[in-house]
């Protein structure tokens, strides 16, 4: 009698993917909240403006519109994609064609389809850590091999070619690059990206460069382009982006990237299979934030770099905390090294995770452990919230951690 193991109920690949830990803690916040309980999350990178009223008055007519209630091109609609090409232009001096153009189900789809299309299993890519929670599981799906390149406070959250070079192996495929950062908020200098890719293309390796946060730069920091600095990479690299961060539109779920036509063909037939055009009334919105003036968007970034500006300077102000002040994004990353070994209300941190329990269990503020992006020793802390919520936020976790001996 034969006799054969019994069969999983999910998949390996799937089991092995590991739950976003940012959207797991803006849940467990919001669950306390439904509660009653007075929680306040620095959790997700989400603004806590709406939407401006330009985009969403273009979406309720494109939903009176009939010929949005019907399948379209699983690409993207050709009017967004002329916009995505005149948007790539305008603001960082990039020309390309609505061809080299994919439109997505929100940026975490675009990295998805990007490795999708690009990696074969054992390919590695080169991962600066810290790194958003998303990328490594992403590369993992598509067979690949993550590869972190980890860079402390002490660089500025910055690889160097000379670490990039250390870790590259004869299947280094590709590199994924994230300035300004997702979770630490650093920008690179147009010299150090020039570096980079000028590292790449000597390599033969790809580069998948993340622009999400691109308008989000404060203090004079210019955020730039790495196939506009190196023009050589263009063919082997993919920029992602979306209109998430810079236009509040994180429910709206419309991403892109931009790619050589190949990889762009194939990634938008792998769309085809899997979720077809995105939803039509979000891409006409998306066509109306890129289209339209960036005003709302230049107001938002200065209530950002005001809170930013105060959260640092409330952080610093914490015995064992040391917060770098971000160059972009709407995110710090302080270092919590200085807590671990201390007992804090009976309880031994040894870890951030550990810290990071304690704070939303204690002072009733829910953080991320730094766990989620690579090391433990940190906690990503959003500032994309309003200004009362950020002062008592801090001021709780300030009263907590100072009871640390």
């Amino acid at each position: 009698m034969n006799e054969t193991a019994p069969r999983t109920r999910v998949s390996a690949r799937i089991a092995s993917i590991t739950e976003s830990a940012t959207l797991a803690v803006d849940a467990k916040a919001k669950a306390l909240k439904a509660e009653g309980r007075p929680v306040i999350g620095f959790g997700a990178g989400e603004p806590d403006f709406a939407t401006p009223d330009y985009i969403v008055e273009a979406a309720v007519a494109a939903a009176k519109d009939p010929a949005n209630h019907r399948y379209t091109p699983a690409g993207g609609l050709p009017d967004l994609k002329k916009a995505i090409v005149a948007k790539t232009f305008r603001d960082s001096h990039y020309q390309v064609t609505p061809e080299q153009v994919l439109v997505t189900n929100g940026g975490k789809h675009a990295v998805y389809n990007t490795f999708a299309a690009l990696l074969d299993p054992g390919d590695e890519v080169l991962l600066p850590s810290p790194y958003w929670t998303t990328y490594p599981e992403a590369i993992k799906l598509a067979g690949g091999t993550v590869v972190e390149v980890f860079a402390g406070e002490d660089q500025g959250y910055l690889v160097s070619v000379a670490q990039l070079e250390a870790a590259r192996t004869p299947q280094t495929k590709a590199l994924l690059f994230c300035s300004p950062s997702n979770p630490t908020g650093s920008v690179y200098s147009p010299e150090q990206i020039r570096e980079i890719g000028c590292w790449a293309v000597a390599n033969g390796i790809w580069v998948i460069t993340d622009e999400i946060y691109e308008h989000l730069t404060y203090d004079g920091v210019r955020s730039v382009s790495m196939p506009v600095e190196v023009p050589e990479l263009a063919n082997t690299c993919v920029v992602l982006n979306g209109v998430a961060k810079t236009y509040a539109m994180t429910g709206w779920r419309v991403g892109w990237m931009i790619g050589p036509r190949d990889v762009i063909k194939a990634a938008t037939n792998l769309q085809s299979h899997s979720t077809s055009n995105v939803a039509n009334v979000s891409q006409r919105a998306a066509v109306a934030a890129l289209t339209g003036s960036l005003d709302a968007v230049n107001e938002m970034k200065v209530a950002f770099d005001r809170r930013r500006r105060t959260i640092v300077r409330m952080l610093n102000d914490i015995e064992g905390v040391e917060c770098p002040v971000p160059a972009g994004a709407f995110y710090v990353y302080p270092s919590v090294r200085g807590l671990f070994g201390k007992t804090i209300r009976g309880r031994l941190c040894t870890t951030s995770v550990e810290l990071a329990s304690l704070i939303l269990d204690e002072a009733e503020v829910a953080v991320v452990p730094g766990e989620a992006f690579g090391p433990s020793g940190y906690l990503r802390l959003s500032y994309a919230l309003s200004d009362a919520d950020l002062s008592e936020g801090i001021t709780r976790i300030q009263k907590l951690l100072g009871e640390a001996h």
